[in-house]
């Protein structure tokens, strides 16, 4: 093999690696969006449950209010019977 042919193939060989290269590199940046994607849905879900708990805790303190307003309702009209 002459020394241009020599000089071709390893042109052609180093093209394969930098086309190879250059796919790899947008494969991975695709992951790496759909990771950071995966990620920002993963806050979010994290503050939402945050969310939930404390409107949970908010419902049982209001239950717990109306539950003693009631009970003093009920016994300010049982006083108000008995007098």
């Amino acid at each position: 093999m002459d020394r241009f042919d020599l000089a071709v193939a390893e042109q052609l060989k180093t093209m394969d690696r930098l086309l190879y290269l250059q796919s790899e590199i947008e494969r991975c940046q695709k992951v790496e969006r759909q990771l950071n994607d995966i990620q920002e849905a993963a806050n979010k879900l994290r503050e939402l449950k945050a969310d939930i708990a404390q409107m949970k805790k908010d419902l049982r303190d209001i239950q717990l209010v109306f539950e003693n307003q009631t009970e003093e309702a009920i016994k300010s009209y049982h006083f108000q019977e008995l007098s």
